[in-house]
């Protein structure tokens, strides 16, 4: 493992905070949030506003008269126009307007006549929650914190949904702790000047996808290319991923146009049929002022590497322990060419290309375009004509299709055609969860189908959205694991104002069986050459998931050892030891160990953490 880089610990990407109203209790609160290293940002008053960790280049702050605003992450807006926008604000309410004009991606908080506001991002890569402490409602920008302050345990089937494979929307978005409250990301939450009620008030919906491609596309590269600029416009060195595949391959052409210099990073894959390296040569080609890193495929750690050593997650379970290692593998050491922040091209895959499910609408609404384009889907996905049928004729609601998944919990994989065209992918538990983890599951299904409405009326958006919203559970620990490691990540393809370009696209122009990632060809075109722009696959890496699962066998068995979720009665040990000491178990390799994993890894380290501050 390459050492850490010198600039490795906390750094810009990964401010935390707590927000408080200006009042003599909610003061007394915010004291006990106070730690080595945080900082404080104070009302007219003198009181406590923020109280969290974070750097100068990841903040901006003006106030006016009662008024004041702060914006934390990245974003390109100036101080002396935060101003003005503090100094004409009447009504929480307007900056609606304010939150959905800013590119980059950044919380949002602001105070007005003894009222606060907060908000993340309309993607969910940075979140809100809150709770009543002392009386007082506290909003903070991660969940770990305001239950710390309250001393409490993660629930009990809260942490069984997390077994679900996949846990469905709204339940990932839950809280871990049933007193602590998340915000969902569409909406911003607003306590009262009595600091203590609270309510969630609704700032972002997503566009209809009603625009045609050759008027979205220059919409969509200048997105893009404010996302990146956003990142690279003070100079000085970036890296960037290079896989060779359409997004990351967009990224890099559009920071080698920025003032910094750019560094592009390639990881081969270890399986010879992967074209990666080919294709990332052919782009970097067109480059001559990038400098291109081609790091050992041999070196780059397997899926499942390093598990048991994990001390560096945020407020919940995440997949994406699976790939810590790989994903932060190579970052000191791009660190160390003097790069400030490394961008991806993750997110591509969730804007560039959508759900095949907008097709149950356009069944009924456009039958001979469906038509066309759901021959061509079932010959790419081998769809059967029989399942297609009954896809497209399941006309259940949201609520109707989380009910009957809770009755099939124990059923085999739902075949994918069902998947594809429905309301996404029913959630499934395996035979090392116990009997009493799926009541809980189970009622928490029910539960949701009782009160859930989707994220849209389409079965397509709601699945982007979904899909969008789900990925960012992972991005935004391994955000945080990236600026441990030495390095801040971005992700400009997940920055609100790119998501809304992409999602306005006419879903017949946005996903087709004849073409491969069709609106972003069309938005890099003339600015990535045309050659680099005919790749129609995808590195899959599973040559390195399937070894990773042989070669860390021992881990996974040692992680089954005086297992939490074990001492919880929420799995059984023993079956999962069995199958540790057997990786090639049929269905292993389907990754529907996953979420098991991920919460038992989190459970360890929450014990490790409290352990080490008692």
């Amino acid at each position: 493992m390459t050492e850490l880089h010198e600039s490795a610990g906390t750094g810009p990407g990964d401010a935390d905070f707590a927000v408080f109203t200006d009042r003599a209790d909610a003061a007394a609160v915010a004291r006990s949030f106070a730690r080595p290293g945080f900082r404080t940002l104070t009302h007219a008053s003198g009181r406590p506003w923020l109280v969290g960790r974070w750097h100068d280049e990841e903040i901006v702050t003006a106030s006016a008269g009662d008024a004041a605003l702060a914006v934390i992450g990245c974003c390109p807006v100036e101080t002396d126009e935060l101003r003005r926008r503090a100094a004409r604000l009447r009504d929480l309410a307007e900056l609606d307007a304010l939150a959905r004009s800013l590119p980059g991606s950044f919380h949002l908080v602001a105070a007005l006549d003894g009222q606060v506001r907060v908000q993340g991002t309309a993607s969910g890569l940075r979140l809100v929650f809150h709770a009543e402490i002392d009386g007082v409602r506290v909003a903070a920008s991660r969940a770990d914190t305001l239950a710390a302050a309250l001393g409490l345990d993660p629930d009990p089937q809260e942490l069984a949904v997390r077994l679900l494979w996949p846990a469905p929307y709204p339940l990932f978005e839950n809280s871990l702790w049933r007193p602590v409250t998340a915000v969902p990301p569409q909406d911003a939450v607003i306590v009262a000047a009595d600091g203590r009620s609270a309510r969630h008030t609704r700032w972002w919906t997503p566009p209809e996808p009603v625009r045609s491609l050759a008027e979205t596309a220059p919409l969509i590269r200048t997105a893009l290319q404010e996302a990146v600029d956003a990142r690279t416009r003070r100079g000085g060195v970036v890296s960037c991923d290079l896989s060779g595949g359409l997004d990351s391959t967009s990224v890099c052409f559009l920071a080698d146009r920025s003032p910094a210099r750019v560094v592009a990073s390639t990881w081969p894959g270890r399986d010879p049929a992967d074209t990666d390296l080919y294709w990332a040569e052919l782009a970097a080609g067109h480059l001559p002022d990038v400098e291109h890193v081609v790091w050992d495929a041999d070196a780059s750690p397997l899926v499942y590497e390093d598990l048991l050593g994990i001390d560096d997650l945020l407020d919940e379970p995440t997949i994406g322990v699976m790939d810590r290692s790989r994903a932060l593998h190579h970052l000191p050491a791009l660190a160390a060419r003097g790069s400030r922040v490394h961008l991806t091209g993750i997110g591509g895959d969730h804007v560039a290309w959508c759900s095949e499910a907008y097709y149950h609408r356009l069944a009924r609404t456009r039958p001979l375009l469906a038509l066309r384009q759901l021959r061509g889907f079932r010959a790419l996905w081998h769809w059967p004509l029989g399942g297609t049928v009954r896809a497209l004729a399941d006309s259940r609601t949201y609520g109707g299709w989380l009910a009957d998944a809770s009755r099939r919990l124990r059923d085999p994989s739902p075949a994918s055609v069902a998947s594809g065209l429905g309301w996404g992918m029913e959630p499934r538990l395996f035979g090392w969860v116990t009997p009493d983890a799926e009541r809980l599951a189970r009622r928490a299904l029910l539960d949701a189908a009782a009160t859930a409405a989707p994220l849209h009326p389409d079965r397509g958006m709601h699945v982007d959205l979904e899909q969008i919203r789900s990925t960012m559970r992972v991005i935004r620990q391994w955000d945080r694991m990236a600026t441990r490691a030495g390095l801040p990540m971005a992700h400009p393809f997940l920055d609100d104002r790119v998501i809304e370009a992409f999602l306005a696209v006419r879903p017949g122009e946005r996903v087709t069986p004849w073409a491969y990632k069709p609106v972003l060809t069309a938005a890099m075109r003339g600015l990535v050459p045309e050659e680099c722009l005919r790749r129609t696959t995808k590195a899959a890496a599973s040559m390195d998931a399937a070894n990773g699962l042989r070669d860390h066998r021992a881990d996974l068995l040692a992680l089954w050892e005086d297992s939490h979720l074990a001492r919880l009665g929420l799995v059984d040990g023993a079956e999962l030891r069995r199958l540790a000491l057997r990786p090639a178990s049929k269905g292993l390799s389907d990754a529907i160990l996953y979420s098991t994993i991920a919460a038992e890894v989190w459970l360890r380290g929450l014990h490790r953490s409290r352990a080490a501050t008692s």
